[in-house]
């Protein structure tokens, strides 16, 4: 059988080496996209990174700080005290006070949606799973209070008011210092701080509702009541358009501020209305759907703004005479060890005497990083300390004292995670998987353990002489 002589050129009458040329060179088609929608993608992906929007907020605070102990401090608070809005209906406010009460509803939205995703099909679901983080975050908020009471007392000072100060954990700082030093440890330390926040951010809310309302108008509590309702049946039935909801969630807002309530919380209602689940056709949750869309108008624009105003603290007197103030020594005490001890000591007493454990293969020891983490209280520590302390002087040395213990708090987080993501590099964890076996207390147990597997051990084999 003959064949095809493929050594033959090819037709004169083709240019192949012109044509492959002109293929090399020619450039692939693109689409034309307008250079807006480019730069607005980038800019959603830098914020939507936890570590990249914590770092924002911290500089946002830093220059706060900078420029409240500069020779630009009069022009800062002068801009700060600046009142804006419309003065028919009560809402001619200071550029600060739009910062604490409409800005940070912005943020409290956003946490509205993430604690119905996480009671909804998330961690807080299981309530066996989440039952460890969700005492720890009680605890976390209990043992703070107690501490910063207990100074109080102590040195009768007068600024008890302020007791709520270091029970709240900034999940956001948190989030982005366990991202940058707890690489290599498992999944579930960042789950377990999730929920542990979320938790927090719960009751944090509930704090500010229930005790920080000097008086209720009931009927405007009312109103915003019913217009949220409204927004629930208009996203239940999976209607997104902007131009209804917003409108009916700034009305909602209006009247909860109106009302007495701190309007954050209508925030809060606002995102905890928002269906989780899917339907059938949808891809995703609107849940999802809005924290994707809103998140980095959050986390770019309302957080460092609020963190701008916040944070601006002039250190009269000298820093030694702001960490002597009492109001300071309790939110330190506080946060940097009231917060360790209520969850770390929380954790190891109910993995060690009861069925509860951390689960997802985490190890005690994992989590001792994660309570000091637990302890910077930025954000929503600081609106605390400005209602607990309107007007008065004491709300500098708060202020100050917040910043200092989150300070604290995150270094020594940072420490304790880079030494236990060293021990497990090390693959000197014997205990993994085993919470109640770890750390001091948890090596004495598993030698106790062994001696009695050994004992039972030679029992059976020992020979029975009748």
């Amino acid at each position: 059988m003959s064949h095809p002589d493929t050594s033959a050129s090819p037709s004169p009458d083709i240019d192949v080496s012109a044509n492959i040329a002109t293929v090399q060179t020619a450039p692939p088609p693109q689409r034309l996209r307008p250079p807006h929608r480019h730069a607005g993608a980038r800019i959603r992906e830098f914020l939507e990174n936890e570590t990249r929007s914590g770092m924002l907020l911290l500089a946002a605070a830093v220059l706060a700080i900078l420029l409240a102990n500069s020779p630009f401090r009069d022009s800062y608070h002068q801009m700060a005290g600046t009142y804006l809005g419309p003065e028919s209906l009560g809402l001619k406010m200071s550029v600060a006070h739009w910062a604490a009460d409409g800005l940070l509803a912005i943020f409290f939205f956003i946490v509205g949606l993430e604690l119905k995703t996480e009671f909804v099909t998330g961690q807080l679901r299981d309530a066996k799973r989440a039952a460890l983080p969700m005492i720890c975050a009680v605890l976390g908020m209990v043992v703070p209070a107690l501490l910063y009471s207990f100074v109080q007392q102590m040195t009768n000072s007068g600024l008890g008011n302020g007791w709520a100060i270091p029970a709240a954990t900034d999940i956001a700082f948190a989030v982005a210092l366990l991202g940058i030093f707890g690489k290599g440890l498992p999944p579930g330390v960042r789950v377990f701080l999730l929920t542990l926040a979320v938790v927090d951010d719960l009751l944090a809310i509930t704090v500010i509702a229930v005790f920080y309302t000097d008086r209720v108008d009931f009927v405007a509590l009312g109103l915003s009541f019913l217009v949220i309702a409204a927004f629930a049946v208009l996203v239940q039935r999976r209607v997104t358009s902007w131009w209804i909801l917003i409108p009916l969630a700034l009305i909602a807002w209006v009247f909860m501020f109106r009302s007495g309530v701190h309007a954050t919380v209508a925030g809060v209602l606002l995102g905890m209305v928002v269906p989780a689940k899917m339907r059938g056709n949808e891809d995703d949750s609107m849940t999802h759907r809005f924290v994707h869309a809103i998140h980095p108008i959050s986390a770019g624009f309302a957080l460092p703004v609020f963190a701008f105003f916040a944070a601006g603290v002039t250190v009269t007197g000298g820093i030694g005479q702001m960490l002597t103030n009492p109001a300071a020594i309790g939110v330190i005490a506080g946060l940097v060890l009231g917060k360790f001890i209520g969850i770390y000591g929380g954790v190891v007493f109910f993995a060690r005497f009861t069925p509860l454990k951390p689960g997802g293969g985490v190890n005690v020891a994992d989590l001792l990083g994660v309570s000091f983490l637990a302890g910077i209280g930025f954000t929503v520590s600081l609106l605390i300390s400005e209602l607990s302390f309107p007007g008065d002087p004491a709300v500098d040395a708060a202020k100050f004292g917040v910043m200092v213990a989150s300070l604290l708090a995150g270094m020594l987080g940072a420490f304790f995670l880079t030494r236990r993501r060293k021990q497990l590099s090390r693959g000197g964890d014997s205990g993994r998987g085993k919470p109640h076996t770890t750390g001091r207390f948890g090596r004495h147990t598993g030698r106790v353990r062994r001696k009695a597997a050994a004992i039972r051990t030679r029992k059976r084999r020992a020979p029975r002489f009748s």
